[in-house]
C-alpha cells in the first residue's frame, strides 16, 4: 500500500509539474515582443469630400484628377461628389453651411454669395496658410487677387476659372455691309449698326440687326449688357466698394445712353426671340463668354464666319479693356477635420496640368499669368485659336461684389435698365440716379 501510494503521489506531482511548465511556456511566448513589422501602426488615410459643379464636363473632369490625386496620395483620399440638384448651388451651400453637412472643399463658388458664406462661419480663412500668398502671386497679378479680398481683410476663396464676357461678331456680314474692323468704341458700334440694321426682303419689316438683348428685367441678364458694359466703360470698377455705392457715375450714364440709343434706332429688337438668331445670321453681334463658341463650332453653316473681340468702350477711353468674368472659385468648409490637407487637394486643383484638363474637358478659362505665353497650353491655343482670346482676356475681368443683396440691387437696375434704355421712358441721369437710390435703401434696410 505504501508502495502503491508513493507511487500516486510522485504521478500527481509530475503532471502539477507537467502542467506548471506548460504554463509558464505559453505564458513566455505570450510575452515575446512582437517583430518591428508588427510594432508599426497602420498609417492614418486621411479621408476629404469634394464637391463639384453638376454639369457633366466639371464632374468628367473632377473624376480624372480625383483619380489621379487619389493614385498619387494614398494617405489623403478624396471622394467626390457633384453639388446636389436644386434651384441654385448657393442655395445648396447656404443650407449645407446651416445644418454643418459641408464637404471638405468645393470647386463651385460664386463669389456673389461670400458675404452669406463667410458670415455664417461656413468657411475656412485661406490666408491662415503660410504660402497662400506665395501661390496666387505666381497665379494672379495683385490688382486682381485684390478684388477677392474680403471686406475683413482676408481671403476665403481660390480665384479658379472665368468666362469673359466679349462680343462675337459676324464677319461676313460686316464685310458686307462695309464694316471693316470689329467696332472698338460707342461711336463705331453705332455706325456700324446703321450700315448692318436693315430690311432684307422688302416687307417693311426689319430682319436684320445689329444685336439683340433678353429685355425681360431679370437680374442675371444685365451682366450681359449694362455690368459688363459698365465695368468696361470704368476701367474695372464693380457695383460696390465695401457697402458703400460707387456705380453713381459718369460710365453707368454713358452706358444707359448708349442701349437707350441702340433701342430708339431700331438696332435692336424691342422683343424676344426663340432659337439661335446670331447662327440664324440674323444678327451681326452678341455678348457671351467662351461657352458659345463650342456652341457655335458645333452648329454653324460651313460658310459661317465669326470672331471674338473686347466689349466697345467709350469714345474717350483709355487703358485696358476690363469686361465681366463669371468666375467660379475654390472654397474649404470649416466642418472639414483636415484643412492642411485640404489646402494640399486645393493647390493641386490649379496646378499648370490641371489648368490644361479644365481648358481641354470643359473649355472654361483657368484664371493665370502668361496663359497664352506659356509654352504647356500653346498647342491647346493653337488648336483652339476662338478660346485663345478668351484666354487673353481673363486677366482683365472682374467679378461681382460679395454682398448679400447682390440679387435686389441687380434688380432694381434691371427695371431702371428696361425703363430707359428699352422703352425710353427716363434719362440715363434718372435711371442711375433711380437705381442707386434703390440700392441704398436695399443696403440700409439690410444693415445688421
Amino acid at each position: 500500500m505504501i508502495t502503491w501510494r508513493f507511487y500516486f503521489e510522485m504521478m500527481q506531482h509530475q503532471q502539477r509539474f507537467i502542467y506548471l511548465s506548460l504554463l509558464v511556456v505559453s505564458l513566455l511566448f505570450s510575452c515575446k515582443p512582437k517583430s518591428s513589422v508588427q510594432n508599426q501602426a497602420k498609417p492614418k488615410i486621411v479621408h476629404l469630400t469634394y464637391w463639384c459643379a453638376s454639369n457633366q464636363n466639371e464632374i468628367n473632369l473632377a473624376q480624372k484628377l480625383v483619380e489621379k490625386w487619389n493614385r498619387d496620395h494614398p494617405k489623403i483620399q478624396v471622394t467626390l461628389q457633384p453639388i446636389p440638384a436644386s434651384q441654385s448651388s448657393e442655395e445648396v451651400l447656404l443650407a449645407a453651411i446651416a445644418g454643418k453637412t459641408t464637404p471638405d472643399i468645393c470647386s463651385n463658388m460664386w463669389p456673389g454669395a461670400m458675404d452669406d458664406f463667410i458670415s455664417s462661419g461656413g468657411l475656412v480663412q485661406l490666408d491662415q496658410f503660410p504660402d497662400f500668398y506665395e501661390y496666387m502671386r505666381q497665379r494672379l497679378p495683385n490688382d486682381l487677387l485684390e478684388t477677392f479680398r474680403a471686406p475683413d481683410g482676408h481671403y476665403y476663396q481660390i480665384p479658379w476659372k472665368t468666362n469673359p464676357v466679349m462680343m462675337m461678331y459676324n464677319k461676313r456680314m460686316f464685310r458686307q455691309c462695309g464694316v471693316l474692323h470689329p467696332p472698338r468704341t460707342y461711336s463705331e458700334y453705332l455706325q456700324a449698326a446703321r450700315l448692318v440694321t436693315k430690311d432684307r426682303d422688302g416687307d417693311g419689316h426689319i430682319d436684320q440687326w445689329m444685336g439683340y438683348r433678353d429685355i425681360r428685367p431679370v437680374w442675371w441678364q444685365r451682366f450681359f449688357d449694362y455690368y459688363c458694359f459698365y465695368i468696361a466703360a470704368s476701367g474695372g470698377k464693380t457695383l460696390l466698394n465695401g457697402s458703400e455705392i460707387i456705380f453713381d457715375n459718369e460710365a453707368s450714364v454713358r452706358v444707359f445712353r448708349f442701349f437707350q440709343e441702340l433701342y430708339l434706332n431700331g438696332f435692336y429688337p424691342k422683343t424676344t426671340f426663340q432659337g439661335d438668331n446670331f447662327l440664324a445670321g440674323n444678327l451681326a453681334t452678341q455678348f457671351c463668354g467662351p461657352w458659345n463658341v463650342i456652341h457655335v463650332e458645333k452648329f454653324k453653316k460651313p460658310d459661317f464666319e465669326y470672331d471674338i473681340a473686347p466689349i466697345p468702350v467709350p469714345d474717350d477711353y483709355q487703358g485696358p479693356t476690363y469686361t465681366y468674368g463669371d468666375h467660379k472659385n475654390i472654397s474649404i468648409f470649416s466642418t472639414t477635420r483636415y484643412p492642411q490637407a485640404a489646402w494640399e487637394f486645393a493647390k493641386y486643383l490649379i496646378t499648370p496640368q490641371s489648368d490644361l484638363k479644365l481648358l481641354e474637358i470643359c473649355s472654361q478659362i483657368p484664371l493665370r499669368k502668361n496663359l497664352t505665353g506659356d509654352p504647356l497650353f500653346q498647342d491647346y491655343f493653337c488648336k483652339n485659336p476662338m478660346l485663345e482670346k478668351f484666354a487673353e482676356q481673363a486677366l482683365f475681368t472682374r467679378g461681382v461684389d460679395g454682398s448679400s443683396v447682390l440679387k435686389e440691387i441687380f434688380d432694381g437696375i434691371s427695371q431702371e435698365y428696361e425703363a430707359c434704355a428699352v422703352y425710353g421712358k427716363r434719362t440715363p441721369e434718372e435711371a442711375v440716379k433711380n437705381a442707386t437710390n434703390r440700392a441704398q435703401v436695399i443696403m440700409e434696410w439690410n444693415q445688421p
